[in-house]
Order: structure tokens, then C-alpha cells, then sequence
């Protein structure tokens, strides 16, 4: 499991805008979004997680990811 803090994640809008990066390179991956915490859970059963390309692809929708 990857777990991130993301930053600037305030609504609906915003969970799935890191659902769908998330996907866009971890198409199998399970995602819990918590916006009140501001976390990001990332989860796949059958392969694993490429961080760097989600962290990328997270902050490439305008959210800030603390590593």
C-alpha cells in the first residue's frame, strides 16, 4: 500500500481528479481518498504501486504531494 498526504484537496471534485490521475498509470489500483485528513490511500492487489509516476501525475492535476 502507497499512502500520500496530498495538499489543496478540498471537495468531490478534487478526490476524483486524483482518482483519475491515480488510474491514469495504476489502472488496477484500489484508491481511498480522505479529504479531511488530506491523504491518499493506494492500494493493488497484483502489482506494484509506481510512486513516482502517481506522485507525478497527482501534481501534474495541480496538487501538491508531500513526500
Amino acid at each position: 500500500m502507497l499512502e500520500l498526504k496530498v495538499a489543496g484537496m478540498t471537495c468531490g471534485h478534487c478526490a476524483k481528479a486524483v482518482t483519475e490521475a491515480v488510474h491514469s498509470v495504476a489502472p488496477e489500483a484500489h484508491i481511498a481518498v480522505d479529504l479531511q485528513q488530506g491523504l491518499v490511500k493506494i492500494e493493488a492487489r497484483t502489482s506494484t504501486i509506481p510512486a513516482a509516476a502517481v506522485i507525478k501525475a497527482i501534481e501534474e492535476e495541480g496538487y501538491k504531494v508531500n513526500h
